[in-house]
């Protein structure tokens, strides 16, 4: 267990190019999901106890869904080289509208246009463990096929893919609106 997100923990949570967000709806129906997040810049530390996440658009709304819902969000990072590690923030997550004040919080994410919402993440417990057992992995560099994607969408096209595709989670849950 660990008070805050600081030091050597904060620069772990920092070199990790990847992570998974898992969040579930309320009650014993439903859907548990858990999405692998990545691109370099998409996720901030900000404060010993807050994170945030850029949430790019997606077949899926799942994350949002759950939130809306009752904003239960694990955050986990492994170490995929180095020294064997796992690092999971357990907290209680919003969304929030991608507005130019909540996107300058991501200075080095690699293309903007392409985010639906912005995830913030008040951190109530934080922990790690060995993670003897995850995988040595390369990380050869970021996909853009998502950002390529986006580029070839107007405004229009993006807001008309969440209606079909974000509008409900694949449990019923309203998601985007």
């Amino acid at each position: 267990m660990h008070d805050a997100i600081t030091g050597r923990l904060r620069e772990f949570i920092d070199a990790q190019p990847m992570f998974f967000v898992a969040t579930a709806p309320a009650g014993p129906q439903g859907h548990v999901n858990v999405s692998p997040k990545g691109m370099t810049g998409t996720f901030v530390v900000l404060g010993e106890h807050r994170v945030a996440y850029l949430d790019y658009h997606g077949s899926g709304a799942e994350t949002i869904a759950h939130l809306r819902e009752n904003g239960r969000i694990t955050i986990m990072f492994c170490a995929f080289q180095g020294a064997p590690n796992i690092v999971r923030l357990y907290g209680t997550g919003r969304v929030e509208e991608a507005t130019a004040e909540k996107l300058a919080l991501f200075p080095e994410s690699p293309d903007q246009r392409a985010v639906r919402a912005v995830i913030e993440i008040d951190v109530h417990r934080i922990s790690d463990s060995c993670g003897y057992s995850v995988p040595f992995m390369s990380y050869d560099g970021d996909r853009d096929t998502l950002l390529r994607w986006s580029e070839r969408k107007s405004d229009d096209d993006l807001a008309d893919y969440r209606r079909k595709k974000n509008s409900t989670s694949i449990d019923g849950l309203p998601a985007m609106s």
